[in-house]
């Protein structure tokens, strides 16, 4: 349990997968300037990541290796992750019509995004057993909501604040996901 417990601190504050390792950037800037979407997005990532990282760990080790079609990763993992993608967003469409509208482009951009796909990557190159890889999984996506959640407290913020013109909106954005980052980075030595 105490391992586990290490593998979320570290998935969560120490190799953050969007401030740390840099991925997912698109929907982190895209979603992030209402809290009610980035609450929504950050519901949506945990809930593909958690069910993608088990699912391709499953996939990988019960048919790829098994019948040597590693080269096939990167396409079966696309495929897994797409059709999640599909099921949450037909779930969202019937159940919460708001959020969907919300989130707009950026739901079935869960698609392709790189942290989904870099979380599943990740648990097969360090060769986690299937339940490491769900809590890694449920780490990074809890680690993408969370800095997901405070960037967009800190843009409602902003948007408050005299930005200079040549600063504003994205570019205000991304100096701010860099101070960000640079926080997280103090958590390195934790873990």
């Amino acid at each position: 349990m105490g391992d586990y417990i290490v593998l979320i601190i570290s998935c969560v504050f120490v190799n953050n997968i969007l401030l740390a390792q840099f991925l997912g950037n698109c929907p982190f800037l895209g979603t992030s300037k209402k809290m009610e979407t980035a609450l929504g997005m950050s519901m949506a990532v945990i809930f593909v990541m958690v069910l993608a990282g088990g699912i391709t760990w499953s996939v990988y080790h019960m048919l790829l290796v098994k019948y040597n079609l590693q080269y096939l990763t990167t396409i079966a993992f696309i495929v897994i992750i797409a059709s999640l993608v599909q099921f949450v967003e037909m779930f969202l469409k019937k159940s919460m019509p708001a959020l969907y509208a919300g989130l707009g482009i950026f739901l079935p951009l869960i698609t392709t995004n790189c942290a989904v796909f870099g979380a599943c990557l990740i648990n097969i190159g360090e060769e986690y057993t299937f339940m490491q890889s769900l809590v890694t999984s449920f780490g990074f996506a809890a680690g993408f909501g969370l800095a997901l959640i405070l960037f967009a407290g800190v843009r409602e913020k902003i948007i408050l604040a005299r930005v200079p013109k040549a600063l504003q909106d994205t570019s205000i954005g991304l100096i701010t996901a860099g101070i960000m980052s640079l926080s997280f980075f103090a958590f390195k030595g934790m873990v």
